[in-house]
């Protein structure tokens, strides 16, 4: 009598180890990092605006202190 659990080696021949499906294969070369590790596109534009927005107004500042020191 033969159960699920009983394993002899012409059942292991027949029937392929398990397939460990927990990561994905890769379909294409590694080219750059997954998607997912990756930020969104507009977060990184949103980041983008921000820095140059903080460096126009620090040069405003910077400007309005040359001008207001000239004298």
């Amino acid at each position: 009598m033969k159960d699920a659990n009983d394993m002899s080696a012409t059942d292991a021949s027949t029937n392929p180890a398990p397939r460990n499906t927990a990561t994905p294969a890769r379909t294409g070369p590694n080219t750059g990092p997954n998607e997912e590790d990756r930020a969104p596109m507009t977060f990184t534009v949103r980041v983008f605006v921000y820095l140059v927005g903080v460096h126009f107004i620090a040069a405003f500042l910077f400007f309005l202190f040359y001008v207001a020191g000239a004298k």
